[in-house]
């Protein structure tokens, strides 16, 4: 009983790693999960490449996403684009800000994740950092995970 548990909670989340695993389990209508270890990431925050990168997690589940095929959009490569905005306590100081995430995934695996905070009343950006990583494929050290159902 202990061995079947054990084989079903790691089907249950299988990694996708790579750009091409992860259209074929969002087209066929299947569950994506994003987990972003923002300190495998570059952090590029006021025009400038930072040295210290926040040892931070997040996750997203992927529901809403738009795929566009090379030269959709006078792009030369394919990418898929997904984003997500919640609204979370003040990590940095007091009230609530809108968390805004939206993520560009393309064809050779890198990740551009850019993370917003806006705050709840008066719309003010408070944050607006661009992080740069890559799916983790189980080889690299990439930052970017997927799991899928």
């Amino acid at each position: 009983m202990v061995v079947v548990l054990v084989l079903q909670v790691g089907a249950v989340h299988p990694q996708i790693t790579s750009f091409d695993e992860l259209m074929k389990t969002l087209n066929a209508g299947g569950h994506v999960r994003a987990v972003f270890y923002y300190a495998k990431c570059t952090l590029i925050s006021d025009n400038e490449n930072q040295e210290k990168v926040p040892d931070a997690i997040g996750g997203m589940d992927i529901g809403t996403y738009e795929y566009f095929a090379p030269n959709a959009v006078k792009n030369k490569d394919a990418f898929v684009v997904l984003s997500e905005s919640k609204l979370i306590e003040y990590p940095k100081g007091d009230g609530y800000v809108y968390n805004y995430v939206k993520v560009k995934i393309e064809p050779n695996n890198k990740v551009r994740i850019t993370a917003r905070y806006l705050d709840s009343k008066t719309m003010e950006e408070k944050m607006n950092e661009n992080f740069f990583g890559q799916i983790n494929d189980g080889k690299n050290d990439g930052g970017v995970f997927l799991f899928g159902e």
